[in-house]
């Protein structure tokens, strides 16, 4: 020891983060460091020491470095410097050996006086030669003495021990190696939080330790002095082991460097280079010892507690998991199965049976594993008879003896007091081995669990206490648990074989195993059986498993098992797992649920809890429980993947690979991954994201750099070296296939003994390259040493160019049950695998294949298949593109082959089917993108356009070459995404949409995902819910030119709804091969011809009923194509892509978030929904007041009546003609009466009539559309002799037009100025300025040819621009062939934005409608000071804000009648809820029996008018007998009686955005039926109808969803559901059913909705099954506008629960002048006859 005054600390500037520190034991202080001769310099930060090493501590070499035969040595003899806990050794030896290339050890010694070295099985004396080639350089630093390893490679230092002095005293050693990385991963046994050790200043004790895991940075039950580097993204790695078992710690600090501090033994240190971290692993495991391959059965999953309680219990819980159908291998009981937890016993009370219990489980194929721990009691038996293990091993001399040597130590334990066997000792071996046997022979086992082997007692040290003396209170003592050498273990001066306690502690449970298996050698002969032990050492993996100890049910737990598991892999341990569901505490369902899904994937996969605690066996949770299901559908999966579970294994024991595997392994070159620790890899290719998170369903997962595939559903992620957002719900944990790889699989059963007699099969998961690579080991699954004696097979796969080559490299074993690889299952298979061919040593064989393909997904499965295991095969596929994978090359008329192969696409005809194009594309599309930019509310990225790959369409037109993509998250369930030109502006739709100011969604609550698909260019977007992709555009399609844009997406499923306005012939579209045109047009509904409106929309539902909404902003001329791929391309003219996603999931809410986005549909006025007649053709005003009093006099029920163009001064907007001159009057006369009035406004408006004032103040007010750059108005031709289009021949109509069509101008409803003009004319024919008595006092307007509609193509002199006429490529609209202006005027036709942007007619043709109604219900309202209503043909995707629509000019046809069904349901899509059909046809004569049939279905449109044309016969219903008049009365009355249900509706739509006219599916849409119906339909949610759509029918086929339906007519219940029925359908009757749950406002109806308001109301209660229901009235004055914004209105609620209903007013802002009371109420559904009724209000 040197005086201070002999010694004077050198002190450079040494950096904060290298400062080793010189007070490890005590809090630093100033003096005790001058003691020490230390530096001193405080900071702010206390975990940085304060107190640290001078230079001059340590050694120095004496003499020279000698060379040996393995390396080198050399003399240290220690500077002069004070000492620090005595005993100084102050000449040591180093030893230096290169015992490989890539392993060198060095060691330091006392070369004097022999010292404690672990007797090790493998880590012994090296015997060798020095290694050549070395990858390693080694540098003795001569003084202060240090070592420094440099790697050959790069010249960079991985290991520099001069960062601080080597200190080699007898009880303190200590050294510290400066690394080259902070990526530093091991040493244990811990807690880590994280597996990447965080290294601000960390200090962790070793030395095993009965305690259970924790927050607490405590050293648990095992020591492992192991450490693995990571240097830097090329993977290149080392890794330092100490072997030394006596107490240490090991401290991380910033610098990076690590500190080992040990107080016994040697300094022996190796290090083990690698080019990766596995190859590091392998290089350590290759020295301590290769894990052992574990038994086939004991992958399977296991069940234990402690504290059955009986085996009886047990039984209990093995049966009731059996009968559940769980997979699961073994049982196994705890401590309590002994006598008084005594080894060797078993409670013969309550487990008496327990000899028979092995053979019980094995009856079922399972096994039965014990615990024992190493205490023996002293006591006697239960009985008193002595304990014949404690009585036999005390007469052997086995227990670990007290400090004499020769008396045994005492301890207490479970059973209370004990010895503790010395498994050092051969002889305890013995005895170990004999006891196991007695004990089998009475209760046999398959298996062994040791525990309590730290070794644990209960007492500190022994019974007679520990002696005052340097082993055990050490002058330094590390930082352990309490700080106690003895605390809960044996004293550290006992003795044993090995040696000193002091030394051999932490050596207990390793030299436990090794006795133990010895007991399994000895058992099972040839047997692999089953252990695991709690307290592990250097190389205990050899012979045993391990489990992470007694750990808790908490989340943190469940977190913190996969650094534990990541970190025993490395320890060479790879047979790993935690407790499921948490040991200590009671679990809960959330908490064991998400456990069972991830230790499904734990190697060691055992749920085990404490005594005292509830049981959570996964049966116990109900087995209809999520969690059993979601348990045995993830061991059904990893029983499926055994054989690739077991192979890993077999590559562990044979080369040292890890199992669980930490994603950095496989993916070091992306820096992510160094701290990914909530996620984990099984070998190379299975990626495990579980959720490890309370009341979450959503993960952060990360995803390496590689092709992935969802486990579940095979298709290919497009995620991708980024973090995502992964929604996982309750029943599902995050996996996926990592591509190219091959996964040998086999069909899983409840216990590994019958999976392994099932077929097998391979997952072959294609990487980029489409090609993979995978082995499969397979023994008996149980033997020893078949490794070693080859009795095994072991292929090897590879795949590439479509041929899987199967090689058999070994074939040893012949396997019992004869299997046979029976499927392969392909991922990543991009076109149709037609066919598929085995052979055998170049032998084709025969083979009955079955092929099946899945587009979506990209995944053929194969089955069929019989090859035998263990012989070598090839196996080949053919693909071919899918005809239903074809897109659409040519999509213009007449494709020719030459044509087709000028763009560059593959021409194949299909003859059986012409409507399969036979032009299709064969390469990507021409975009890419390089980056994206992601922010939290959305996403950009520029596209690349590679001009080499530009072809197809894109001869007509240059793709443009600088687009953007944005996408944002506007709300949780709504997304837009946008693709435009960033540096050329384009046209965008100018339609208001109503979108948050900024994005409102956040990344947990948002219903969607959305990745960028890079090359080629696409966008997917999934359902976070199910993973169900629900836009995928990654198709060769894309391209983007100024006048011809394309897109297409693969679709969830073949229902789609939606688009329009075309006639279609079934609700949901026809995905095979059919193309329809959208652009506004005058067309009567016909097959495939674009019709008035324009409505981009679909509705969606994917495979398992959830739905969603695809809305495309775009107005050009535009088509779009469903192929049965399922896929959809769009092709449109001119605009941006601006796409609007809405997720539902239900098809309810997919329209009102639809409308919440475009605007809600219109309230109507009450009076409009009642009756009303039209026809165009009336011949004077005395016509219509005939017909009104001839309804009147039928008391037919009656609302409104029109004038069609007739009352027109030759089809004027704003006149009178001379046979109407008494309009004003008669509609004056029967508003009196309770009825309303409305008429026609066509837009064109003639411009050769003299005084023609509404032209002139248009010219003044500059409103018409004009030629671009002059001051040209546009002129066509209208003339409005409709009937021609029926009648004339084409010259004649074309002659009268020359002779007497109007010089049309069309208004530009876009302009400020237009709007004022034409409200003004509006307000001035309803309020004649110059004569009163010609004031047309309308109640709304009827605003047809807004398309617009001209009866000329074009212009009268023709258009002037041929490329906005007949543009390049033409959609596919009706008359194709003549370009755009059929029937409309020309597209260069200039328009103005309300903001004076110029544009072309040809870009907003069509919202020509759209921008007519806004203004002309600004205009009503103003006029007539009431709501009013306006009825318009041309709409627009947000239309419906401003009015309702009819279906146009039909014709009295039978298929009109289902046509106008699905009209109506389209509408109720698009948003606009006041729809209907024109009652008994507009063209043709009607007959009585189709228009009797149709005044019953029109009965129940919203907008309910019966309307025909000029020449045909008169079709009101009293224009036919009195039959008629009585059946149209009786409809009538049932919609007027239903009116204030239906305004309920009408309040709902516009306040919440439902649908009125209901499709059956968005009520049933888990009934896969009610997809496919349009011939019914429903009011709302609770009124059915079922009308009779054919001719003479007297039945209907009708389907009655899964409900309660009570006949509307005999309130009885029907007594059915779920099926189809055929109702009696008599002439006068349509049948209409009221569904359970739901309660109906009515009223008593009247002649007119004036009448019927006043008076008295009742109630429909239909009861459903539960005997529930309920309902709402809305109710206002029916005529206020915005009386629901205004809040002048009545809101009720109605809710009726067994025998009680009860009437609620949610909103009283309204009174009715009537005193309307409820004066009846039915009961529909009452069980039990009524007795008494009592009435109360407030109480």
């Amino acid at each position: 020891f040197l005086s201070l005054t002999e010694f004077s600390p050198e002190c450079p500037n040494i950096l904060i983060a290298e400062r080793i520190d010189c007070i490890p034991d005590q809090v630093a202080t100033k003096s005790t460091c001058t003691l020490r001769g230390c530096c001193w310099s405080p900071e702010s930060n206390t975990s940085v020491p304060w107190c640290f090493f001078s230079s001059n501590h340590g050694y120095k070499v004496d003499g020279s470095i000698r060379s040996t035969q393995a390396g080198f040595e050399t003399t240290l003899t220690r500077l002069p410097s004070p000492s620090f806990f005595g005993n100084d050794i102050n000449i040591v030896l180093l030893t230096g050996e290169y015992q490989t290339p890539n392993r060198f050890r060095f060691k330091i010694t006392d070369p004097k006086t022999h010292r404690f070295e672990v007797p090790h099985e493998h880590v012994r004396s090296f015997t060798g030669s020095a290694a050549s080639n070395l990858n390693y350089k080694v540098d003795v630093k001569q003084n202060p003495f240090g070592i420094v390893v440099t790697r050959v490679s790069n010249g960079r230092v991985l290991f520099d021990t001069t960062i601080g002095p080597l200190q080699y005293a007898d009880q303190f050693l200590q050294l510290s190696i400066k690394l080259p990385s902070s990526n530093i991963y091991g040493v244990g046994e811990h807690v880590h939080k994280q597996y990447r050790h965080d290294v601000n200043w960390k200090t962790w004790p070793m030395f095993s330790r009965d305690i259970g895991p924790s927050g607490a940075m405590h050293n648990l039950y095992g020591v492992q002095t192991f450490f693995l580097c990571l240097e830097d993204s090329t993977g290149a790695s080392f890794g330092v082991f100490l072997m030394n078992s006596n107490a240490m710690e090991f401290v991380v600090q910033p610098a990076p460097a690590v500190t080992y501090r040990t107080i016994g033994g040697i300094l022996d240190f190796y290090m083990f280079l690698g080019n990766t971290p596995e190859q590091v692993v392998q290089e350590y495991l290759k020295l301590v010892g290769l894990p052992a391959l574990p038994s086939y059965w004991s992958l399977g999953f296991q069940l234990s507690r402690w504290n059955y309680g009986s085996l009886d219990e047990v039984k209990r819980v093995v049966e009731r998991n059996r009968a559940i159908g769980l997979p699961y291998d073994a049982q196994i009981t705890d401590i309590d199965y002994m006598e008084e937890k005594k080894d060797f016993t078993y409670d013969k009370v309550k487990f008496r049976d327990l000899p028979n219990f092995a053979a019980y489980m094995h009856d079922y194929g399972q096994k039965y594993i014990i615990i024992l721990d190493p205490a023996i009691s002293t006591q006697n038996l239960v009985d008193g008879n002595q304990y014949g293990s404690y009585i036999r091993g005390e007469n052997k001399k086995v227990w670990v003896n007290e400090s004499d040597g020769v008396t045994a130590l005492l301890g207490e334990v479970w059973p209370g007091e004990t010895v503790f066997p010395d498994f050092t000792n051969p002889d305890c071996t013995s005895w170990w081995v004999e006891e196991c046997k007695l004990f089998y022979n009475v209760v046999p086992y398959d298996g062994i669990w040791i525990d309590m082997n730290e070794v644990s007692s209960f007492i500190k040290g022994s019974k007679n206490g520990c002696a005052q003396n340097d082993l055990n209170y050490p002058p330094f003592t590390p930082s352990i648990l309490d700080k106690l050498m003895f605390s809960k273990t044996l004293c550290m001066d006992a003795v044993q074989k090995w040696g000193k306690h002091y030394d051999v502690h932490s050596l207990y449970g390793y030299s436990m195993a090794i006795s133990t298996q010895k007991v399994i050698e000895a058992l099972f002969p040839g047997k692999r059986s089953f252990l695991i032990s709690r307290s592990t050492f250097v190389g205990s993996g050899k012979h045993t498993g391990h489990w992470l100890g007694d750990n808790a049910a908490t989340w943190d737990h469940l977190k913190w098992a996969i650094p534990g598991m990541l970190d025993f892999n490395l320890f060479g341990i790879p047979y790993i797992g935690a407790d499921i569901c948490g040991f200590f505490d009671n679990t809960t369902e959330e908490l064991c649920r998400r456990w069972m899904q991830v230790g499904a994937f734990y190697p060691f996969s055992r749920n085990h809890n404490c005594e005292g605690f509830i049981p959570q066996d996964p049966a116990v949770f109900g087995p209809d429980s999520v969690l059993v299901k979601t348990s045995k559908y993830y061991l059904n999966i990893r029983y499926t993947l055994l054989p690739y579970l077991y192979t890993l294994f077999y590559k562990a024991h044979t080369q040292g690979d890890t199992v669980v595997r930490p994603v950095l392994h496989e993916f070091y070159s992306d820096e992510v991954t160094w701290s990914v620790d909530r996620q984990f890899l099984w070998g190379p290719g299975l990626l495990i994201s579980p959720v490890l998170d309370p009341g979450v369903d959503a993960i952060q997962a990360y995803i390496p750099d590689a092709v992935w595939y969802e486990y579940d559903t095979g298709a290919k992620i497009s995620v991708r070296k980024q973090w995502t957002n992964m929604y996982l719900p309750a029943d599902k944990l995050g996996l996926h296939l990592r591509g190219g790889y091959i996964y040998p699989t086999q069909q899983p059963a409840n216990t590994t003994v019958a999976s392994r007699k099932n077929p097998m099969g391979l997952i072959i998961a294609l990487d980029d390259n489409n090609t993979a690579s995978g082995d499969l080991f397979w023994d008996d699954g149980e033997s020893t040493g078949t490794v070693e004696s080859k009795a095994y097979i072991y292929y090897e796969f590879t795949v590439s160019n479509n041929v899987l080559q199967m090689n058999a490299i070994n074939s040893n074993y012949a396997d019992p049950d004869n299997l046979k690889f029976e499927e392969i299952k392909i991922l990543g298979a991009l076109q149709e695998i037609t066919a598929v061919t085995v052979s055998q040593n170049n032998v084709v064989e025969n083979a009955l294949l079955n092929i099946t393909y899945y587009p979506l997904e990209k995944v053929a499965h194969v089955t069929g298949l019989q090859l035998e295991l263990g012989k070598s095969y090839t196996v080949k596929w053919t693909q071919k593109l899918s005809v239903n994978e074809r897109f659409n090359c040519y999509p213009s008329p007449n494709p020719t082959q030459e044509r087709c192969e000028q763009l560059g696409c593959v021409w194949e005809q299909v003859t059986s089917n012409s409507d399969i194009p036979p032009c299709y594309y064969s390469s990507d599309n021409a975009y890419s993108v390089d980056k994206v930019e992601y922010t939290s509310s959305g996403l950009a990225a520029n596209l690349i356009l590679n001009s080499t790959k530009t072809r197809a369409n894109e001869n007509f037109t240059t793709p443009i070459s600088t687009l953007r993509l944005e996408v944002k998250y506007h709300l949780n369930y709504m997304l837009q995404f946008k693709i435009y030109d960033y540096q050329n502006a384009r046209y965008e739709v100018p339609v208001p949409l109503n979108l948050p100011s900024s994005p409102m969604s956040t990344a947990k609550e948002r219903l969607y995902e959305v990745s960028v698909q890079k090359k080629p260019f696409g966008i997917q977007v999934w359902r976070k819910s199910t993973g169900t992709t629900i836009w995928d555009s990654q198709l060769p399609t894309f391209t983007f030119s100024d006048m011809f844009i394309q897109i297409s997406t693969r679709l969830a499923s073949q229902y789609l709804y939606g688009f329009g306005e075309t006639e279609h012939t079934m609700f949901r579209r026809n995905m095979s091969w059919h193309t329809w045109g959208m652009f506004t047009r005058d067309q009567p509904p016909t097959y495939k011809l674009n019709s008035y409106g324009y409505q981009p929309f679909y509705m969606a539902l994917e495979e398992d009923g959830n739905a969603h909404g695809v809305l495309l902003l775009n107005s050009n001329a535009m088509d779009v194509t469903f192929q049965p791929t399922p896929a959809l391309t769009y092709r449109t003219t001119g605009g941006i892509l601006d796409f609007y996603m809405v997720l539902g999931p239900t098809p309810e809410l997919v329209v009102q978030e639809y409308t919440a986005l475009i605007g809600r549909p219109v309230m109507p006025p009450y009076w409009s929904l009642g009756f009303q007649l039209c026809r165009y053709g009336y011949k004077n005003d005395s016509e219509i007041a005939q017909l009104v009093e001839g309804m009147k006099a039928a008391g037919i029920p009656y609302d409104v009546q029109y004038v069609d163009i007739d009352h027109m001064e030759r089809q004027l907007d704003f006149t009178i003609s001379t046979s109407f001159a008494g309009l004003p009057a008669l509609i004056n006369r029967i508003k009196e009466e309770g009825m309303r009035f409305i008429i026609i406004l066509d837009p064109a408006i003639s411009g050769n009539e003299t005084n023609y004032l509404t032209f002139s103040r248009g010219v003044q007010d500059d409103v018409f559309i004009k030629w671009p750059n002059t001051n040209d108005i546009i002129y066509s031709k209208v003339l409005t002799i409709v009937g021609c289009f029926q009648s004339c021949i084409c010259f004649v109509f074309l002659l009268l037009l020359q002779i007497y069509g109007a010089h049309a101008a069309f208004p530009d409803f876009f302009r400020n100025s237009t709007v004022g003009w034409w409200k003004r004319e509006i307000l001035e024919f309803y309020n004649n300025p110059t004569n009163a008595s010609r004031s047309v006092k309308f109640d709304g307007l009827w605003i047809d040819m807004n398309e617009p509609a001209a009866f000329l193509n074009g212009a009268i002199d023709g258009c002037r621009n041929d490329l906005l006429n007949m543009l390049p490529y033409i959609p596919h609209l009706g008359y194709r062939s003549d370009g755009l202006t059929v029937k409309t005027p020309c597209m260069e036709g200039q328009q103005y934005l309300p903001d004076g942007t110029p544009v072309r007619h040809y870009d907003v043709h069509s919202l020509y409608g759209w921008s007519q109604t806004k203004p002309t219900l600004d205009g009503l309202q103003s006029a007539t000071k009431e709501r009013g209503i306006v009825i318009t043909r041309s709409t627009y995707p947000s239309s419906g804000r401003w009015a309702g629509h009819w279906l146009g000019d039909n014709t009295a046809d039978w298929d009109q009648l289902a046509k106008s069904v699905i009209g109506m349901m389209e509408f109720s899509l698009f948003g606009i809820s006041y729809t209907g059909a024109d009652i008994c046809g507009f063209f043709k004569d009607s007959e009585y029996q189709l228009c009797l049939r149709w005044m019953q279905l029109g009965a129940f449109y919203p907008y309910s008018r019966n309307h025909n044309v000029k020449g045909t016969r008169r079709q009101d219903p009293v224009s036919w007998n009195s039959t008629f008049e009585e059946i149209s009365r009786n409809v009538l009355n049932i919609r007027y009686t239903l009116l204030p249900y239906l305004y309920t509706l009408m309040y709902d739509a516009h306040a919440h955005g439902s649908t009125v006219i209901r499709p059956i599916l968005h009520e049933f849409v888990e009934d896969r039926t009610t997809w496919e119906i349009y011939e019914q339909f429903l009011w709302g949610p609770a009124l059915l109808i079922s009308p009779v759509m054919q001719q003479n029918a007297v039945t209907v086929n009708a389907y009655l969803p899964n409900a309660r339906w009570y006949d509307y007519y005999t309130d009885e219940e029907i007594g059915f559901r779920g099926q189809f029925k055929l109702l009696p359908a008599p002439l006068e009757h349509i049948n209409l059913h009221i569904r359970g749950g739901y309660i109906l406002a009515w009223q008593r109806p009247a002649n007119t909705t004036s009448y019927s308001r006043k008076n008295p109301m009742g109630l429909t209660v239909a009861l459903n099954d539960a005997l529930f229901a309920e309902g709402q009235l809305y109710w206002d004055d029916g005529v206020h506008i915005d009386a629901y914004e205004d809040g002048v209105y009545l809101l009720i609620s109605f809710t009726a629960n067994q025998n009680v209903l009860n009437i609620r007013v949610l909103h009283h802002g309204y009174t009715d002048p009537n005193n309307l009371m409820f004066t009846e109420i039915k009961v529909l559904g009452v069980p039990t006859s009524v007795k008494q009724v009592t009435v109360s209000q407030n109480g």
